[in-house]
């Protein structure tokens, strides 16, 4: 008998069944169905996802929440590259408010007027087919396509009111952001349907003052944004790092530039705009909203909605306000609401910000009072006129809202802005009176290895939810600041009667550099008392007003940049954000100049290059900076004070 290695004896059993079938088990059927129907007959609403057809073919993905019984009701659309489906389902429920809670403009105003409320991603973005572009130029030099977002809202707007039984023909775009920039766009050239949009801080001008430079600065922390936008349709690709500090992150890989190749972000068509457009030319000359709406008609009836406390958007809407309000003949097609809000806090809980109380919910009163009437008169059949002033603003310091004619002039009638110029003085003084004695200049080193911080360390990334309060890094307290030697600080007496003003602070900065650029930061703050007995720990805080950055190699012109003389005092004029604020008696004014501002904005080597975005690390050196407070020589704030006004 022969007897078969061990090995062999285990195979020959899988050879004899190796050309088998295998063997059959029993069905054992799935129990998830091919297609689950939901069953809503108890709800208050019914949903709808449909594709909508572009003029090219291409068919964008719309969400429409159609009340029970809704008859001859108004449309309200939003476009938004941030996921209708997950924007318009924020908790399940058989109402339609917890649906739309958290995320809608107003889901309390939208539900409970009947609206028909539809949301839609744009090109490109989530269930929409086509391609993605940030902020898509409209037709024209930057996009030779023959669609943008203008034909895609008109396209959009004659399906729904052709396929939408329910509604009565009435449409109104409201937005935040760049969901606020698509009312913007629905203005170009509207359809005949369109009665009303409400732009909420929109996106603009991303180079003068919006979301990705400041006067020339670059704000790298957007780089996030940029990132998780473009890198896939649905955002799936997320931003990481290995740092706790975003101080720490972007110090670690020195420039913008370098941090954007780290990330493989050349592979974004916006971030090799944005290197490839360091200053302000064509390419944002061109696409700048205000300038574009400031060149057409204006037929649409517009609510500009601004936050006075805006960490993103803080330019826009008031330059949109600029440019198309000489085109209101009447006065009635242009609203103006100025609010104490972070970017977005209108359409939630409004009666603080970080550390400043209003006295009553802000945001409350914006949506029952204003914009409630606002879209019933032109979404509403028979609706009554809403009495809203030009401008409705609310006042900071005094904490309550005014009725205004027309904005920069923030008093009722019988009084008038005037410009005062608040000077800087030696011995870090600040007043009203030029100066005429005392060192002519002050000076610090401003030391990129050391940027100042943006705020207290460790910085947080920009967003929201688990602790994070990016948005209300504007109304931190200074102090932070005011105690770093490469800061100067200027502090005024304490007032003796209520100081008013209502518009933009200019600066007029009398500075020079040992370097052949330089960034300046300027803040105007209102610094409270030593004991505020209501809130102790409001004790001496220091409250930014106002404060922006301006990028030097800038100073004589946006679109051509140049190095600055070295050592030599020049002059450099910019404007800081609109401020409608009381400085009460007993609070002191300062101001606050300093040359960075990190990592919020890129660093400034201090060396000029042609592109700071690929600055190396030998061009960043230390600078000696003085700021002049000498006669002939004076630096100062122009405040639009309010003069007569209590």
């Amino acid at each position: 008998m022969k007897i078969l290695p061990l090995a062999a004896a285990l195979l020959l059993p899988l050879l004899a069944h190796a050309g088998d079938v295998p063997a059959k088990y029993p069905d054992y059927p799935s129990e998830t169905p091919a297609q689950f129907v939901p069953v809503t007959a108890g709800f208050d609403y019914e949903r709808r996802e449909v594709m909508i057809p572009m003029r090219d073919g291409v068919k964008l993905h719309t969400v429409i929440l159609m009340p029970k019984g809704a008859r001859h009701a108004g449309i309200v659309l939003t476009r938004t590259p941030y996921n209708a489906s997950e924007l318009t389902a924020h908790t399940p429920s058989p109402h339609l408010e917890p649906m739309l809670q958290g995320y809608d403009n107003a889901a309390d105003v939208m539900v409970e007027d009947g609206y028909i409320r539809v949301v839609q991603d744009v090109r490109g973005k989530y269930g929409s087919e086509g391609d993605y572009v940030m902020n898509r130029p409209v037709h024209g030099p930057l996009n030779p396509t023959p669609v943008d977002d203008a034909t895609d809202t008109w396209d959009t707007i004659d399906w729904l009111v052709k396929n939408l039984p329910q509604s009565n023909g009435k449409v109104a775009t409201i937005g935040i952001s760049y969901d606020g920039f698509e009312p913007l766009m629905s203005l170009v050239h509207p359809h005949p349907a369109l009665k009303a949009a409400v732009p909420m801080n929109p996106m603009v001008d991303g180079w003068m003052g919006d979301d990705w430079f400041h006067h020339g600065a670059f704000r790298q922390q957007n780089m996030a944004y940029v990132y998780e936008q473009e890198a896939t349709r649905d955002n799936r690709e997320k931003w990481w790092s290995g740092f706790f500090d975003q101080y720490d992150l972007y110090m670690h890989y020195g420039s913008a530039g370098a941090l954007g190749d780290a990330y493989g972000m050349r592979q974004l068509g916006f971030w090799n705009k944005l290197i490839a457009h360091p200053a302000y030319d064509a390419f944002w000359q061109q696409q700048a909203v205000d300038k574009l709406l400031g060149a057409q008609p204006l037929d649409v009836p517009v609510m500009l909605v601004h936050s006075l406390w805006d960490q993103e958007d803080i330019y826009g809407d008031l330059a949109v306000y600029r440019a198309i309000k000489p085109k209101d003949t009447t006065g009635e097609k242009v609203k103006l609401v100025m609010g104490p809000w972070h970017h977005g806090q209108e359409i939630g809980e409004g009666s603080s910000l970080g550390a400043i109380r209003f006295g009553s919910d802000t945001a409350q009163y914006f949506r029952e009072h204003i914009l409630r009437p606002f879209l019933a008169q032109y979404l509403k059949d028979g609706a009554p006129k809403a009495d809203l002033a030009p401008v409705t603003a609310f006042q900071t310091g005094s904490n309550q809202w005014q009725r205004l004619d027309r904005w920069p002039l923030a008093c009722e009638s019988g009084c008038a802005s005037v410009s005062r110029a608040l000077y800087l003085q030696a011995d870090g003084r600040l007043g009203f009176e030029p100066p005429t004695s005392g060192a002519a200049y002050d000076e610090y080193v401003s030391d990129p290895a050391h940027p100042v911080p943006f705020r207290a360390r460790p910085i947080q990334p920009i967003g929201s939810g688990d602790g994070l309060t990016w948005a209300q890094w504007l109304v931190d307290d200074q102090r932070e600041a005011s105690g770093r030697t490469d800061v100067l600080s200027y502090v005024s007496a304490p007032l003796t009667a209520p100081l008013v003003i209502a518009g933009a602070p200019e600066v007029h900065l009398i500075a020079a550099t040992s370097g052949t650029d330089s960034d300046w930061v300027v803040k105007l703050i209102d610094v409270y008392p030593d004991q505020v007995a209501a809130q102790p720990a409001m004790g001496g805080y220091q409250l930014a007003v106002s404060m922006d950055i301006f990028r030097g190699r800038y100073r004589t012109s946006f679109d051509q940049p140049a190095p600055l003389a070295a050592n030599q005092p020049l002059d450099y004029r910019f404007a800081l954000p609109a401020a409608n604020h009381v400085f009460l008696p007993g609070h002191r004014l300062m101001v606050q100049v300093q040359s960075s501002w990190f990592p919020l904005y890129d660093r400034n080597p201090q060396t000029y290059v042609d592109n700071i975005f690929f600055a190396k690390p030998a061009d960043y050196v230390k600078a000696t900076q003085r700021v002049y407070h000498a006669a002939g020589q004076a630096s100062y704030l122009a405040l639009p004070v309010v003069s007569g006004a209590h």
